[in-house]
């Protein structure tokens, strides 16, 4: 199949950026209704209902999930790593600006290179992805410069909150490494896809309700809210991207993935009216630098006769 892949055309790019834009709405949303639903509460219910469209689908695709594969212990880790992951997105939106969470959620791909080195021969880190990721370390340490600014009551502890998005990330890292390291690195995507949106619908629902984050007012925003969470974000965003992953070059694709922050960023300062703290922009610059670096290896290398040549 890889071998038959196609290069981006028009199609493609335009649905990689509506995807980022709506990836990057996804912090935004749960942001601006919090209001009236508190995150946790979202994020577990959104999880519950993109879990049943996709058992449905994946009926419909006659593909099921038996315990006789296997997959099930490594998909109840990643479950649990899912909903770890968004407990901590959760908690650092009711303490910091969306635009500060998507960019160090987005700071992933450097925890999951880091692992996968330690795991993975094959993925052994080169000069060009270590000078990546003390980067993009450096660009957290300026970001994380601008917090002289008082507490607001739309970031009451914005340190806090960073720092738990980029637990978060450090989390979604790990989930890469799991997947890639276990019997799922073999698995349909939307199996694998069905265990994280059970492990958090399971596991994020009481969280909300110990935590008492159980608050959820019925007006037509938040019913709106949460079908875009659900419908949108937590399902037809990802069946697009197994899509595109099927058609196009995956190393193509990727790259479009760094303007989710970029999208965050911009539209957490106009939606939203967050600051645009020069620290924070600037340091945010630094770790998508990073993180680019760290993940464009590939690419940024000549191919191997051309080094000969050279």
């Amino acid at each position: 199949m890889s071998d038959t892949r196609l290069p981006l055309d028009g199609r493609a790019i335009v649905t990689m950026v509506a995807l980022c834009i709506v990836w990057s709405l996804q912090q935004i949303s749960l942001k601006a209704i919090e209001v009236d639903v508190a995150p946790a509460l979202m994020i577990g219910l959104r999880s519950g209902i993109a879990a049943l469209c996709v058992a449905a689908l994946m009926r419909a695709r006659g593909q099921r999930v038996t315990l006789a594969s296997g997959r099930w212990r490594a998909g109840a880790i990643v479950g649990t790593l899912f909903a770890l992951e968004y407990l901590l997105v959760a908690e650092a939106l009711r303490l910091s600006y969306a635009s500060h969470v998507v960019v160090f959620l987005y700071t992933a791909p450097i925890f999951a290179a880091v692992g996968l080195q330690a795991r993975l021969p094959a993925e052994r880190l080169h000069t060009l992805q270590w000078a990546g990721i003390a980067v993009a370390f450096g660009g957290i340490v300026v970001a994380f410069l601008g917090h002289a600014q008082p507490s607001t009551a739309a970031a009451p502890e914005p340190l806090l909150g960073d720092v738990l998005a980029l637990a978060a990330g450090a989390t979604w890292g790990a989930t890469t490494v799991t997947i890639r390291c276990s019997a799922l690195s073999s698995a349909p995507p939307a199996e694998t896809l069905l265990y994280q949106l059970l492990g958090a619908f399971t596991l994020l629902l009481p969280a909300a309700w110990l935590s008492g984050q159980w608050r959820f007012t019925p007006t037509a925003l938040a019913w709106a809210h949460l079908a875009f969470q659900a419908m949108i974000v937590s399902f037809a965003s990802f069946l697009l991207w197994f899509w595109l992953l099927r058609h196009y070059l995956a190393s193509r694709l990727s790259v479009f993935s760094f303007l989710t922050p970029i999208f965050g960023v911009v539209l957490g300062i106009w939606l939203l009216g967050e600051p645009a703290q020069p620290t924070f922009l600037a340091g945010s610059a630094l770790v998508l630098g990073g993180i680019v670096l760290v993940s464009a290896h590939g690419r940024l290398r000549p191919p191997p006769a051309a080094r000969l040549r050279a």
